[in-house]
């Protein structure tokens, strides 16, 4: 479909334009902007009016979305390969663009005054795979943001595609591309103003080329940069996951929560302020060889096996998730299946108890992100904090000042109070379970809160991740054709059936209803229940128990990739039945 087969009704431009005039003239009367602020406001109003009009004057029969065809079919992508990949070229290109990741959280904003930067997803690193202060600080945020979207807006029925058919599944992909575009300048923006601060001679350079707008020229940049940076990552996860094997968002979630893994039991670099490895084993080894068996008795064994950072309880714990992760993941049903045709021709249909894979934590966790980061802005931003209703309230989330974070030995980002203290992450147990067996010695872990609000803590945060990921996993079922009717018809196209049961995709789908939504639930609330106990346990190197469920998860399904790529090397007959080329 061309732009000129689109049908359109042109009299939404009318009222779209008003809109965008009508902002860039209130912003010139209140604020008095320089010419260049002015242009750069209508030139992003001219982008949001545009692409709602692409969206708005869409009149044919199908979704609006279609109106989006000739910007989506525009966006930089990388091509589907036109044959068959062969395993050494797949390796290569996995290999290079994971190193190309990590060659990328090393290289800094260019004008960032490093020292100043406050980092809004502090708690969500493990999950977002981004570095601070680097030019992949988003991560992958805007695209897991924009998949969330998606799927909701589908699951809804708000946006009316049909997933089953390859001319809306396209189409669907095709607007989440231009969604994360957006995404991407809607979380860099924020980032920027206000939470990282230009160094002051990138400020005075710019300033003596463009008087008065140096500052603005400097936070351009930066947002330029982070842009440029995530739709890089964008483009890499398309070079994984057509040139490559598995998911390249999965691999760069593994390589982050590898390098904490390490870092957190490994590191010798002694923490700040003390002469005390950070690291496990390193903090283990000089406690014992450095403290007698008085100071030790006194409060040294606590400080070894359940104080942050990096206990060994933190690090018997990420152990113990490692293979309850991996017993879950090879735990499944299988369905006998045989061929309708061929006599003795056998075969089985596994269903997963992770049937939903790890992909509902990914996006619960990135909900919980995302909220952090609002309830930040609405504390801390100026002009945010002044939003009616919701803007500077402290039963939405309250966050200390530089002084007083550093008095508590906190983050500025550490919510101190109200709905965002209830929803973050609970680091270890020394943020909950300490306070409850010795409240007097531990009670600055609650920043003043009572012993029966920490256990609410506990309670909410685990009860939404499991919620959540439910939810999540029954919107993640429906949008990539794993329910009982897709199923169906995949099992009906290969020419097997369930023996005793009718070759018919109405009569599979029965059956399959019978064991998929039940697998679904359990699935969605089992990830969930991993992830937020790893929590509530703790994990080295504060890789979170999302990073640690989701780098067990990536692993067991990248060797599974790997398996499946080597043996349609050995036999290309295999490549049709196991999703391959033909």
């Amino acid at each position: 479909m061309v732009e000129e087969e689109i049908p359109r009704n042109p009299r939404w431009a009318i009222p779209l334009a008003i809109i965008g005039i009508a902002i860039v003239s209130l912003y010139w009367y209140w604020d008095a902007p320089t010419l260049l602020a002015l242009v750069i406001l209508g030139v992003a109003m001219f982008a949001t009016m545009g692409l709602l009009y692409l969206g708005l004057s869409y009149a044919g029969p199908k979704s609006r979305l279609y109106g989006l065809k000739p910007l989506s079919g525009r966006l930089p992508a990388i091509s589907q390969p036109k044959g068959h990949v062969h395993f050494r070229t797949k390796m290569f290109w996995t290999i290079l663009v994971v190193l190309t990741y990590f060659l990328l959280t090393n290289i800094y904003l260019f004008g960032v005054d490093q020292a100043t930067v406050i980092d809004l997803f502090a708690s969500y690193r493990a999950i977002l795979a981004g570095a601070q202060g680097t030019i992949m600080d988003l991560g992958i945020g805007p695209i897991v943001t924009a998949s969330i979207i998606m799927q909701l807006f589908v699951g809804a029925k708000i946006i009316n595609l049909d997933l089953t058919d390859d001319q809306d599944k396209g189409m669907y992909q095709g607007s989440q591309k231009v969604l994360v575009l957006v995404m991407i300048f809607v979380e860099s923006i924020p980032q920027v103003f206000g939470y990282m601060t230009p160094s002051a001679s990138i400020v005075a350079g710019l300033s003596s080329v463009a008087p008065g707008n140096g500052l603005l020229l400097a936070n351009t940049i930066i947002v330029a940069q982070l842009v440029f940076g995530c739709y890089l990552v964008f483009l890499m996860d398309e070079v994984v996951s057509k040139w490559g094997i598995g998911s390249g968002i999965s691999l760069f979630i593994a390589a982050g929560v590898s390098q904490q893994l390490v870092q957190g039991t490994l590191n010798w670099i002694p923490q700040v302020g003390t002469s005390i490895p950070s690291g496990t084993i390193p903090k283990t080894i000089y406690y014992l060889t450095n403290f007698g068996a008085g100071s030790l008795s006194s409060g040294g064994w606590t400080q070894i096996l359940l104080a942050p950072p990096n206990p060994i309880i933190a690090l018997v714990g990420t152990a113990v998730i490692f293979f309850l992760v991996a017993w879950t993941e090879s735990t499944r049903i299988e369905l006998p299946l045989s061929h309708a045709e061929a006599r003795g021709a056998r075969g089985r249909y596994p269903l997963r108890l992770i049937y939903a894979s790890n992909i509902p934590v990914i996006l619960m966790s990135a909900v919980l992100a995302n909220i952090s980061v609002i309830t930040i802005l609405l504390w801390t931003n100026p002009t945010l904090a002044h939003f009616p209703l919701i803007g500077g309230q402290w039963w939405i989330g309250s966050y200390p000042t530089a002084t007083y974070a550093s008095q508590l030995n906190i983050s500025q980002t550490t919510p101190l109070m109200g709905g965002a203290w209830y929803l973050q992450t609970p680091n270890g147990l020394a943020a909950w379970f300490l306070p409850l067996i010795n409240f007097q010695t531990y009670q600055s872990q609650l920043l003043g809160h009572s012993w029966w609000q920490g256990i609410v803590h506990v309670v909410v945060y685990f009860g939404v991740m499991v919620a959540g990921s439910i939810l999540f996993a029954k919107f993640w079922i429906q949008t990539t054709n794993m329910g009982p009717e897709a199923v169906a018809r995949q099992i009906e196209a290969s020419g097997m059936q369930i023996p005793g049961f009718r070759r018919e995709p109405r009569v599979l789908r029965r059956v399959l209803e019978r064991y998929i939504p039940v697998i679904t639930v359990i699935s969605g609330a089992a990830v969930g229940a991993l992830a937020a106990g790893a929590d509530l346990i703790g994990t080295v190197g504060n890789a979170s128990g999302t990073g640690v469920l989701l780098l067990v998860g990536i692993i067991i399904n990248l060797y599974e990739a790997m398996g499946r790529e080597q043996l349609m090397e050995m036999n290309p007959l295999l490549r049709r039945f196991l999703g391959g080329e033909t």
